[in-house]
């Protein structure tokens, strides 16, 4: 059966998007306007669980998102490709990496979740693990996330979203795999060429934690941080942050 996903351009040069733990393939803003077609394909992939994917059953976890983005390329007829990774898609996208390196041209990380397990006090974990079921926690999360700057307009727009188009268990079990999932030894040393794109009002995610774990496991990893944004640059910096992202894919 086809994996479902959205696709946009038509270049030559091939690329895998992965969302993030609230969002879906259609949830990239106006990033989309922006995308170069003539120079690029990509492949926006929906987990498991998740949009165009909601009725899929699943294990709901990182190597089943593995497992469906080489069957994507596979489909595709693309042998190599690279990979954008956002948040949780970022830990994702070394998740491929791992399985099937010489396939893996390059990766963008987007406020990307290191390969490490994911450390949590008390009260983060609490509100973390209770977000499945609780829209609040998830508005109290995307808040944090991008600086307590945000409209209340979008923090809502962007938690009925999450609500709509994910299914509560696989909410809670993704979050299971990103937060516990330990790639680290598995990354270390890997020489694929990889960019890291930190906001800086990212809370969670920051320009500290990417230079501590991206950039001491991989030798060739650019840590830059975008100005004027938080956790989602695709909503919130959206030109500068496909001006960034296209450059380093061109090499």
């Amino acid at each position: 059966m086809a994996i479902a996903h959205r696709t946009v351009g038509t270049g030559p040069r091939r690329v895998v998007v992965l969302h993030d733990w609230f969002g879906t393939s259609d949830n990239w803003g106006s990033v989309l306007d922006y995308l170069d077609p003539r120079a690029f394909t990509y492949a926006f992939l929906d987990y498991r669980g998740y949009g165009r994917r909601k009725g899929e059953e699943g294990r709901y976890d990182l190597p089943e998102i593995a497992g469906d983005v080489l069957a994507l390329a596979d489909e595709l007829g693309w042998e190599t490709f690279s990979l954008i990774g956002h948040s949780m898609g970022g830990k994702a996208a070394q998740q491929v990496l791992v399985g099937a390196p010489g396939r893996v041209e390059r990766i963008v990380g987007l406020a990307p979740v290191p390969a490490a397990p994911y450390p949590m006090d008390e009260p983060t974990h609490a509100l973390f693990h209770g977000a499945a079921e609780d829209p609040e926690k998830r508005r109290i999360i995307l808040d944090l996330v991008t600086g307590n700057r945000a409209s209340a307009h979008w923090l809502d727009r962007m938690v009925d979203h999450s609500v709509t188009v994910s299914r509560p268990e696989a909410f809670a079990r993704y979050l299971d795999s990103w937060t516990g999932l330990d790639l680290s030894d598995a990354v270390k040393g890997n020489t694929v060429p990889v960019l890291v794109l930190a906001g800086a009002y990212d809370l969670a995610l920051t320009e500290e934690v990417m230079r501590g774990t991206w950039q001491v496991w991989y030798p060739h990893c650019e840590v830059r941080v975008l100005p004027g944004t938080g956790h989602y640059p695709m909503h919130e910096t959206p030109v500068a942050l496909v001006t960034a992202v296209e450059a380093f894919l061109k090499g």
